[in-house]
């Protein structure tokens, strides 16, 4: 069985087909997912997706390339949320500086908040991280995000920065980018990470692998990633799907396998 590490069940093109992307799941054997809250205005949303269903989990946070709206999340208002029995992560957050330009401040800082927030609930880290590698390894350490541990989510950084992150504890989560052929960097990283500390995602409705390039991507078709490192890695895919399910319910510790 796979688990899709990392989606977004809320966002309208998932939840417009909720019941043929819950059936294509089942029909791929993708037996459970984590949908990640962006935004604390939708967190409803995905907090009702995973209480509609019994093996699809939520995360709480704010992502990086939220802009500020007047206030910023707190700490206390995090582990407020966090304690809802279908939460098992806080995040995404991390930094991210595609699209904003300096001061980020406030960016680098909301990290800080979703880090202490974590190592205070016990749940780890979903951590995004986009263009700012150097930035995000060194608050990890300074805020001793390795405590409580986590993924980073739909890596595409390099074999140093994995490496980097994995002294610090965390997982590196694969998603259909590595499917890609011109992603060869990427898959030598995959090569170098152990499956033991390795996820493997969707980042639905975004980065459908190969062969859906281009189309609409949904939690059905993490298998295709887990294809790709089973190939890269010469194993068969059945040892991908049981190692990275198994690295799933040991990092997600508060998710039940059901």
């Amino acid at each position: 069985m796979f688990v899709d590490s990392h989606c977004h069940l809320d966002f309208p093109e998932l939840a417009a087909e909720r019941e043929r992307v819950l059936a294509l799941m089942e029909a791929n054997q993708v037996t459970h997912a984590l949908t990640i809250s962006t935004t604390l205005a939708t967190l409803p949303d995905v907090l009702k997706v995973a209480e509609s269903h019994p093996r699809i989990f939520a995360s709480v946070g704010v992502h990086p390339d939220e802009e500020r709206d007047g206030r910023e999340v707190t700490e206390d208002e995090l582990l407020r949320l966090a304690e809802h029995p279908k939460v098992v992560a806080i995040g995404e957050t991390g930094l991210d500086y595609y699209r904003l330009v300096e001061p980020l401040d406030w960016q680098r800082e909301r990290f800080r908040t979703h880090i202490r927030a974590a190592n205070a609930c016990g749940k780890p880290l979903v951590i995004h991280t986009r263009n700012a590698a150097e930035d995000t390894l060194r608050i990890m350490r300074e805020e001793s995000a390795g405590k409580v541990g986590g993924v980073m989510h739909c890596f595409t950084e390099t074999t140093a920065v994995a490496e980097a992150a994995m002294a610090q504890g965390f997982h590196i989560s694969f998603s259909g980018i590595v499917t890609f052929k011109n992603a060869k960097d990427l898959k030598e990283t995959a090569k170098a990470v152990p499956l033991e500390r390795m996820l493997i995602e969707t980042d639905s409705p975004y980065l459908a692998p190969t062969p859906y390039r281009g189309k609409m991507n949904q939690p059905g078709y993490v298998k295709h990633v887990a294809e790709e490192i089973a190939t890269l890695k010469g194993i068969p895919v059945e040892d991908v799907a049981r190692v990275t399910t198994d690295n799933f319910f040991r990092l997600f510790r508060h998710a039940i396998q059901g």
